[in-house]
């Protein structure tokens, strides 16, 4: 739960509580697939029963809130992750000029003066070599990405 803000957690708290209509403290499984959907992330059934098996600690079958929390972080938090792999795959494609499906470590350089300009010739020049590590000269996507996300 510590993953998630205190917004999120009160938006699960309200679905939670519109949901639990015996106010019994739980929800099934149905319901969490419901919840999920009308929050626009889209889950399988499969995904969904794996976690669920996984956070149901008890075995009911049905989610106390805080599994729901912990539930609900797992895709929250994977949402994130492909909105930035959407951003860098933006942000790749405009350096990538002529769409060769990388970019050369110049360009690299000059991406990196631009996002921190505290950054010494010298730090420019570590990262850009510990990034391109089979010496090519060149960056592709995935390392890109590797680098982007620290």
């Amino acid at each position: 739960m510590e993953d998630l803000s205190e917004d999120q957690i009160s938006a699960l708290r309200k679905a939670f509580d519109s949901f639990d209509t015996e106010k019994s403290g739980c929800i099934t499984v149905e319901t969490v697939s419901t919840i999920l959907r009308m929050m626009g992330l889209k889950v399988t059934e499969k995904a969904l029963n794996e976690i669920v098996e996984e956070v149901d600690e008890d075995g009911s079958g049905e989610l106390e809130f805080e599994e729901f929390c912990i539930l609900s972080a797992k895709f929250l938090i994977e949402e994130d992750e492909e909105s930035l792999k959407e951003e860098l795959k933006e942000a790749f494609r405009i350096y990538d000029k002529e769409g060769n499906g990388y970019i050369t470590t110049q360009v690299l350089k000059e991406i990196l003066k631009e996002l921190d300009n505290r950054l010494s010739a010298e730090d420019i020049e570590g990262i850009v070599d510990e990034v391109d590590e089979d010496g090519s000269g060149t960056l592709d996507f995935d390392e890109f990405m590797e680098m982007m996300g620290g």
